[in-house]
């Protein structure tokens, strides 16, 4: 079988190494790029959303978004109608940063898929997203507190 895993881990892996060394003078640290982006791109989401976008559990979001405030990357902003939920919201800090972040993303992208061509870059999106949502099936399965028979 295909170690298909291990080079999806290798890749991902690198590109975040690169994106921490990259946006350390930004501080910026440990991935938390990938939540200034979503909220940025998904501006009023809650905790709970975000924690199911990025696949990682409620208290590593918590610590991250955290740190994001502290940095003065993002504001938390009570909800309207409930005053129990917290909207999160990038600042000018944030937005500024975002900037940055995306043009890194389209670079590395670039980069990435070099030689490949459009049908190629259309190929590999479409089955990736295949193994993404097969993995999400498990991803779910466990969150619940469930194991997995192998």
């Amino acid at each position: 079988m295909t170690e298909i895993l291990r080079e999806i881990g290798m890749i991902a892996r690198a590109l975040d190494s690169i994106s921490n060394i990259e946006f350390k003078e930004y501080d910026l640290t440990k991935g938390q790029y990938l939540y200034l982006v979503r909220i940025y791109e998904n501006p009023g989401i809650i905790q709970e959303k975000l924690s199911d976008m990025i696949k990682v559990d409620r208290t590593t979001v918590s610590r991250a978004l955290k740190k994001l405030q502290v940095n003065g990357f993002i504001e938390k902003k009570a909800d309207k109608t409930n005053k129990k939920i917290n909207k999160l919201f990038p600042t000018v800090k944030g937005e500024n940063t975002y900037h940055f972040i995306k043009r890194e993303h389209d670079y590395s992208n670039t980069v990435a898929l070099e030689g490949f061509s459009e049908e190629e870059m259309e190929i590999i999106s479409n089955l990736l997203q295949r193994v993404r949502k097969n993995i999400e099936k498990d991803w779910d399965f466990v969150k619940k507190g469930n194991k997995r028979n192998y």
